[in-house]
């Protein structure tokens, strides 16, 4: 800091000043640090020195603003003010900003809602079904994920990136509707019918389909078959949860394949690297179907970093070591880190 405090304790106790703050943040969301943040306070008082406090760079700050991740503000104040009076407004604005960046479930909501169609399969009550083409498997039918999955046409499964990714979903007609969304997690991929040319379609689980109808009404809702609704993103919350790793069945020292699981915030991912033991160098894997990713090479030794990256908002997270040396095939491994 440029303050001197000698120099500040010999000034009269106010001032006369004009404070500007301008914070700028990345429009990618892959750069991870904000640019800067200064700080000024003009002085008038005789011929006495500007103070500047510089706060430099610091880790990513991203600002969630109706839907943007960029924020470009100057807040100007003028007037005969104690310093005191300065900090505190400053402070409160860089809390603010930091709060936002620390908590990326902020970064994928979405405050508009969009038209779309549903419909629902299985069993009336049921969980949805087994599978699918996110290669869950029967991970869908058990918390969190339990009567919360659905398939979404091709315009949201993004080829199978849009993997994890959750959604808000409500119907319309009050007569049978009730104001409450039901959340859904995509897990599939519905290719036709209703799903087809462009469109934008929910396949529910019967449970999460009901749910969108006032109280005794979700039979009468699913009779209906197809519906109008409307949607938005939301954050995925798995309470207690920490990221996990589902290491493939098949996988070898030369084709090692991940599973993503119970991935907060965005749910979605982008990208997916992993690193070698007594190694720097991140190893890029590929996206091969659905939630899953692989690398070809080797042998690859462990234990093994991964670092994803999401789809929505380019958020990066690194597990150390997550995968011990002595893994196996269909094991799950879990990290200590999730998006919070």
């Amino acid at each position: 800091m440029a303050i001197d405090p000698v120099k500040m304790k010999n000034r009269r106790n106010s001032y006369h000043s004009s404070t500007i703050i301008t914070i700028f943040s990345n429009h990618n969301f892959i750069g991870d640090a904000i640019h800067y943040v200064s700080i000024l306070f003009a002085t008038t008082v005789g011929r006495a020195p500007v103070p500047v406090l510089h706060l430099g760079s610091s880790a990513a700050v991203n600002w969630w603003l109706s839907g943007s991740a960029c924020l470009h503000s100057t807040f100007i104040m003028e007037g005969r003010r104690h310093l005191a009076h300065f900090l505190v407004p400053v402070m409160l604005v860089l809390f603010h900003c930091l709060m936002a960046a620390g908590g990326p479930l902020h970064h994928v909501v979405n405050p508009h809602w969009y038209p779309a169609t549903a419909t629902w399969y299985g069993s009336p009550e049921g969980d949805g079904s087994d599978g699918g083409a996110c290669g869950y498997g029967s991970l869908v039918d058990v918390k969190p994920f339990r009567a919360r999955v659905g398939a979404v046409s091709p315009v949201l499964f993004k080829s199978g990136e849009g993997c994890g990714a959750c959604y808000k979903v409500r119907c319309l007609d009050k007569s049978i509707c009730s104001r409450r969304a039901a959340t859904v997690i995509i897990t599939d991929e519905c290719p036709g019918g209703y799903c087809s040319n462009g469109r934008t379609h929910f396949d529910l689980s019967g449970a999460a389909f009901g749910r969108m109808a006032i109280a005794g009404a979700g039979g009468g809702l699913r009779n209906r078959g197809v519906i109008s609704v409307i949607y938005r993103r939301t954050p995925c919350k798995y309470p207690g949860k920490n990221i996990a790793f589902h290491v493939n069945e098949g996988s070898t020292d030369y084709w090692l394949s991940l599973l993503v699981e119970f991935e907060d915030g965005d749910g979605d991912v982008g990208s997916m690297h992993i690193r070698e033991v007594n190694s720097n160098e991140w190893l890029e894997m590929t996206h091969i179907w659905g939630a899953n990713w692989c690398i070809i090479g080797g042998p690859l030794k462990g234990p093994f970093s991964v670092k994803l990256t999401t789809l929505s908002t380019g958020r990066s997270l690194s597990a150390r070591e997550v995968i011990p040396s002595n893994w196996s095939p269909k094991a799950t491994y879990t990290s200590r880190l999730n998006f919070y």
